[in-house]
């Protein structure tokens, strides 16, 4: 798989759940936590009153609601924006953690609709205290095969998802890695007004 096919499918798999088959005897709770949002985003999709366009609002609102549980936008804002996180006031970094977590939505949301006939089998969990990496094989229904691996931190007793690496490639890493080359040659300013500029071009998606 070349390394720009990998990078989509780090972006168009980031809040891909998929058809899920039974995880591995041995899962824990993070592997289980994961499969239970699976489960509940397939039966979101698979509801017949929720299909077409005029159920679009309601069904992409009980997706978010779905992905919101699992999904530690704060902690991905953050670790996107890596050392520069730092240097922001707490306002600035609450606006940041909205823009981003909007970014991130509105970017794949259509695509958790989108895709069909994937199938994705959970392999095994990796433990290290309050972290954990759950680990799965994706099948795609052409017979295609890539790794797509959800890591996970406890808060309180939910496991939250901070990041998703397809094929070694982490979402949040290329993130980072695009923001970064912004505040080294402009500045935080300017990445927030291009996030702004992003967060206009997609108004009315929520319509």
């Amino acid at each position: 798989m070349t390394r720009k096919r990998t990078t989509t499918l780090a972006g168009l798999m980031l809040f891909l759940f998929l058809a899920a088959m039974p995880g591995p005897a041995s899962a824990g709770a993070p592997t289980e936590q994961v499969q239970s949002t699976v489960d509940h985003i397939l039966g979101i999709l698979k509801n017949p009153r929720l299909k077409g366009d005029a159920a679009k609002k309601e069904r992409r609102e009980q997706l978010r609601e779905a992905i919101f549980a699992r999904f530690d936008f704060p902690e991905m804002s953050k670790r996107s924006l890596g050392t520069q996180w730092r240097k922001l006031s707490p306002n600035d970094q609450e606006e940041f953690v909205k823009l981003f977590t909007d970014l991130l939505e509105r970017t794949y949301v259509n695509q958790i609709e989108a895709y069909k006939d994937e199938k994705v089998m959970f392999l095994k969990e990796t433990l290290d205290n309050n972290f954990a990496e759950v680990q799965s094989r994706v099948v795609s229904g052409k017979g295609e095969e890539f790794s797509l691996n959800y890591r996970a931190h406890r808060v309180g007793t939910e496991w939250k998802v901070y990041d998703v690496v397809v094929e070694n490639i982490s979402v949040i890493n290329n993130y980072r890695a695009q923001f970064n080359r912004i505040l080294a040659n402009q500045s935080y300013e300017e990445l927030v007004r291009r996030m702004k500029d992003k967060q206009i071009e997609f108004k009315g998606d929520k319509k």
